[in-house]
């Protein structure tokens, strides 16, 4: 971007005031604290915790997740904006978070950045994919060609929790001429939101299965227990 661009105000989506991106500083402060959250789900945790009790009764076939923000006001609304309204000027901002919270001081980055895929019929209706467009700004090596969505499936959000790990069992496959770049690789796949986690933990072990190292799991949101 030009750097006269750069310093262009943008009117902030949540407040409406000025600022230098689409997300002021000032809501930034209040509206994307860090948090404590579970390693392995992303779910609020207490402080001190690093695992949540379900992940340690039942572990998860991914490695770790990541989330920047609840899925809660504003980040709700911008994010149904972003990938329903064709939004694309709030990616950057909700690449940025999303770049900032997986930037762990213990953690090395990914060998490999992979945006959780679409459907063919999808990403024709939609024109874009939400999870490509947040994976390609974080700086570093990203790939939208390794993993595939080959199955079309109905919207997760409109199916209850029990159903979701069917809805997406087979829906994704590695492209045969790619999987080189997966073997010994340690892997974050990039989504806006987390609800269940079904969808990841199967992306989870079809990566595994061509010969992942580890499958981390990135979101900009992820949604709240009914009780937090």
């Amino acid at each position: 971007m030009p750097l006269a661009l750069n310093l262009v105000p943008s009117l902030c989506a949540v407040c409406r005031g000025w600022g230098p991106s689409r997300v002021c500083p000032d809501c930034l402060a209040r509206f994307a604290a860090p948090a404590p959250r579970c390693c392995r789900c992303a779910l609020r945790v207490p402080e001190g915790t690093s695992t949540c009790g379900a992940c340690l009764v039942a572990p998860s076939p991914l490695d770790g997740a990541t989330a920047a923000v609840d899925y809660a006001f504003p980040w709700d609304q911008l994010l149904l904006a972003f990938k329903f309204h064709a939004a694309l000027d709030l990616a950057p901002a909700l690449a940025e978070r999303l770049r900032a919270a997986a930037q762990s001081p213990g953690q090395a980055p990914p060998d490999l950045v992979l945006p959780a895929p679409q459907s063919p019929a999808r990403l024709r209706e939609r024109g874009f994919n939400q999870a490509w467009e947040l994976a390609r700004r974080l700086g570093l090596d990203a790939d939208p060609h390794t993993l595939l969505r080959v199955r079309h499936t109905p919207h997760q959000l409109a199916l209850p929790e029990a159903s979701r790990a069917a809805n997406v069992r087979g829906a994704f496959a590695v492209e045969p001429s790619r999987r080189h770049r997966l073997a010994g690789r340690h892997v974050a796949v990039v989504d806006d939101v987390m609800t269940t986690g079904a969808t990841g933990r199967e992306v989870a072990k079809v990566l595994h299965e061509a010969g992942a190292a580890s499958v981390r799991w990135w979101v900009v949101a992820r949604t709240p227990r009914p009780s937090d």
